[in-house]
């Protein structure tokens, strides 16, 4: 069980973004539902990531998302702003507007589909980082950008930048994650970016989840990081065990339209998604419905 220092907290939720009736960017629900995660477990919110459907978002309004959250926030929670690109140009350009919008860290994703090198990796990490004086967490997600970043580079990033404080891991290889953990400094946050590998990586040494799940069961997966880090593995097991069914909905579906339709079923800013992403067909949506009923189903157990 961790003791590291962690600035951003062990739930941050990868926040969707809510659209009106036209489909344009919905700020009052952006500031709705922000309220709503900070007071259903959440930690920090992470803006303008895959979660909240980056590919198909303007940088107009993605600064528009992150200009809107964070002079809602305040001080309340820390913001972090998804500004990676698979062009190094245009990640800069983003990851220094964030800053001077205030934002309390940046999510960088690995340069998709261009497949990058180690080296080129590298370089593209350390020019965001040379380029902003805030923390950066690197983000790993080989099965949506075609590249996988090494143990080797990530510790050399680390090494160069003090300010790569972080990655968030969606490779869903816990033997990797093993060995970053064992290679890593120790003040190296490791976030789950699987919920339903949150506490596995918990039981390796990871530091939080960075969620989609925490949209609706954001108690729940505050409640299992709290039993874990309390010693109470049973509970901790409880909660995994209970929520599994709920992370596995969630992606039933092109996220996030799973999560949208799970907002929308508990009335909650959510619109619709953006093409080339559609709404869930009847069989999803039944199974992401089912989902929420197991969902209640345990609360009032645990009410009980």
């Amino acid at each position: 069980m961790t003791t590291r220092p962690n600035p951003f907290g062990a739930v941050c939720t990868a926040m969707i973004t809510p659209f009106d009736a036209h489909g344009a960017v919905d700020v009052p629900g952006l500031q709705t539902l922000a309220d709503y995660l900070l007071t259903h477990g959440t930690n920090a919110i992470v803006a303008t990531g895959t979660t909240g459907e980056s590919p198909t978002l303007s940088d107009t309004e993605k600064l528009l998302v992150l200009r809107t959250l964070k002079t809602h926030l305040g001080k309340r929670a820390p913001l972090i702003a998804g500004t990676g690109s698979n062009a190094t140009h245009h990640t800069l350009e983003l990851s220094r507007a964030a800053q001077e919008i205030g934002v309390d860290g940046l999510l960088v994703v690995n340069p998709y589909y261009n497949k990058p090198s180690q080296a080129g990796l590298f370089q593209h990490f350390s020019a965001v980082a040379a380029a902003v004086d805030i923390p950066v967490i690197l983000y790993n997600h080989p099965g949506r950008t075609g590249v996988c970043l090494s143990i080797e580079t990530i510790c050399a990033l680390v090494a160069a930048h003090a300010n790569i404080v972080a990655i968030k891991d969606s490779s869903g290889d816990l033997g990797y994650l093993t060995e970053l953990r064992a290679k890593a400094p120790d003040s190296f946050l490791i976030f789950s970016g699987d919920d339903p590998l949150t506490l596995p990586i918990l039981s390796l040494g990871g530091d939080g989840v960075i969620s989609v799940a925490s949209h609706v069961a954001g108690p729940e997966i505050a409640a299992m990081m709290h039993a874990w880090q309390q010693g109470n593995i049973a509970l901790a097991q409880r909660y995994h065990l209970e929520l599994y069914g709920l992370s596995k909905a969630l992606f039933c579906a092109p996220s996030p339209a799973p999560t949208k339709a799970a907002l929308a079923l508990n009335h909650l800013p959510a619109g619709g998604v953006r093409l080339p992403l559609t709404p869930l067909e009847t069989a999803h949506q039944q199974q992401v419905e089912a989902a929420l009923a197991q969902l209640a189903q345990f609360r009032s157990e645990v009410a009980a």
